[in-house]
């Protein structure tokens, strides 16, 4: 802790022309000359307006809260929030501020930036202490986004369709049971624990005691589901809260969590997963899920190509009303393919044997996930025009009784996650045999997701291709928080006698060794051995 803000900010005073409250409702006249006071003598951090000479403050703008705007040379609003009982934020005072120059205009402004960074800070005060209240999920997600998020996962109907994907919650329940010897007599916590429904299952599997916490207000349903189940109920505390922020009163041995989305990375949990490893987690303990694979395969698909560029015809009218929307079309026909596609599709339209990215949530740090860059190579099956790269994931629960994968991929039966598939602008062709290499570039940003950039390039081929370079180079940009939920089910694409096939394994029965994950960067599929076989056919 630094020493007492007060050694370093003492109360510091500005002469100024005039205040005036802003207000739709208010008629009044701008007060006489006034003294601007930034103090902290009641243990809270003020902006005091005081007529002078009198020595009573006429308004207090608590600077927690208060944000400065110039309106002019010599004119500021300072703005401050309303009441808190909407659970929304709202600005509902302001107060412009007229300088006598402009010189103490920028003394003023540089003056509550740096008070206003002290608050925030958490610095001690000469007569207090203001407690930082910004966990570390505050300072990297935006407000509104996390309004947004703990909004609908605050919604039953939300949490009945995640409870309704029986391949994700079927796993869950079986992961657990199965390994009743890694929850009988432990601590167990649930980390983001939405209706309670897998704190119940680790109950049902001898758990202790497990500590359910969840942020949004689908933590009062839980309470409400855990009390109908008396008998595991007594077993199990409902912490309302973030994982960054609460405080448990106990180590955990198991932490359990579903904090996949889409691309696995989607919507940033794993983070908070990875937080609350390192906060609750006691040594050698226990992740249900232990690890995550990212897998990506180049895929052909006409339809969806052609799908996705018609949206933008609707700018090739030069007639619209009188108006030539033309001028538009090349940022729209842009801006449908910067949106990653999410839907069930049919493996054969895969055009090559998939790789994968491995992340063990045992072992990663909360940064690394902050920046993903996955080399791609892979050799083309068949001759076909490449659209983009496919992708799907997989988790395992790696129990000491039995070992679960929970798999997403194509042709496995369909969860909620579907799959996703980023779509290039510019196709590029390939033929049987021929190498593609790239790069998936994936960067997170405060929206709770990731800003995606592909690019793909097909080598030479056949003989002397290693003397060969680049043919041909396609790259898109992508959000992974504004995807196309193409909810259709997978078409029955014909296949053609003379085309060539090839076989990829099934990864959700593959034993993952310890030593799979030291180089997870670009990892090729073990040659098929067992599990569910899928033809790899071109899209005609």
């Amino acid at each position: 802790m630094e020493g007492p803000m007060g050694q370093k900010l003492k109360q510091q005073e500005f002469a100024l022309v005039s205040v005036s409250e802003l207000s739709p409702s208010s008629s009044t006249s701008p007060s006489k000359p006034v003294v601007a006071r930034f103090c902290a003598d009641s243990g809270i951090s003020e902006l005091r307006f005081h007529k002078e000479p009198e020595s009573i403050a006429t308004r207090n703008v608590d600077l927690r809260t208060a944000r400065l705007f110039k309106l002019g040379p010599v004119q500021s609003v300072c703005i401050s929030e309303g009441s808190e009982a909407s659970k929304e934020t709202s600005y509902s005072r302001g107060i412009t501020v007229q300088f006598r120059n402009e010189e103490e205009s920028r003394t003023f402004h540089s003056a509550f930036e740096q008070w206003k960074k002290e608050v925030s800070q958490g610095k001690q005060l000469s007569n207090g202490t203001i407690l930082d209240t910004r966990s570390k999920f505050d300072d990297k997600i935006e407000p509104s986004s996390a309004k947004m998020y703990f909004h609908y996962y605050g919604q039953l109907l939300h949490q009945q369709n995640m409870l309704q994907d029986y391949v994700r919650t079927g796993t869950y329940y079986a992961a657990v049971v199965e390994n009743r010897t890694d929850f009988i007599g432990r601590v167990v916590v649930d980390v983001g624990a939405g209706s309670g429904i897998l704190s119940l299952f680790a109950a049902q599997a001898g758990a202790k005691h497990v500590y359910a916490v969840e942020a949004s207000e689908m933590a009062e349903y839980a309470q409400k589901l855990i009390a109908g189940n008396p008998s595991l109920g007594q077993r199990i505390t409902v912490v309302k809260g973030k994982v960054e922020e609460v405080e448990l009163p106990e180590k955990a041995d198991i932490l359990i969590s579903e904090p996949m989305g889409t691309l696995l990375v989607n919507e940033r949990m794993l983070e908070s997963y990875v937080i609350a490893r390192d906060r609750f987690l006691v040594p050698n303990g226990k992740m249900f899920p232990t690890v995550g694979r990212i897998h990506m395969a180049p895929f052909s698909d006409e339809y969806l190509f052609i799908e996705i560029a018609n949206k933008a015809l609707f700018w090739q009218q030069q007639n619209y009303y009188g108006v030539d929307l033309t001028p538009l079309h090349g940022s729209a026909f842009q801006g449908y393919f910067s949106q990653p596609v999410v839907d069930a599709f049919d493996p054969r339209l895969l055009v090559a044997p998939p790789i994968f990215h491995g992340i063990d949530f045992m072992k990663i740090k909360e940064e690394e996930l902050y920046e993903i860059d996955i080399p791609l190579r892979f050799t083309s099956s068949v001759g076909a025009r490449v659209h983009g790269l496919a992708c799907w994931f997989d988790v395992l629960f790696n129990g000491s009784t039995v070992q679960r994968w929970l798999s997403t991929a194509p042709g496995a039966p369909t969860t909620h996650w579907y799959q996703l598939r980023c779509v290039l602008s510019q196709p590029i062709y390939v033929m049987a045999g021929q190498e593609i290499t790239g790069r998936l570039h994936m960067i997170a940003h405060n929206a709770q997701s990731y800003t995606i950039y592909l690019t793909l390039s097909a080598k030479m081929w056949g003989p002397g291709a290693e003397q060969g370079g680049i043919l041909q180079t396609s790259s898109c940009k992508l959000d992974l928080k504004e995807p196309y939920y193409r909810m259709s089910q997978p078409q029955a694409y014909p296949i053609v006698q003379d085309q060539q096939s090839h076989q990829l394994i099934s990864t959700q029965d593959i034993p993952i060794q310890s030593h799979d994950l030291e180089e997870p960067e670009l990892m090729q599929q073990p040659s098929p051995n067992s599990g569910t076989h899928l033809n790899i056919m071109e899209n005609v």
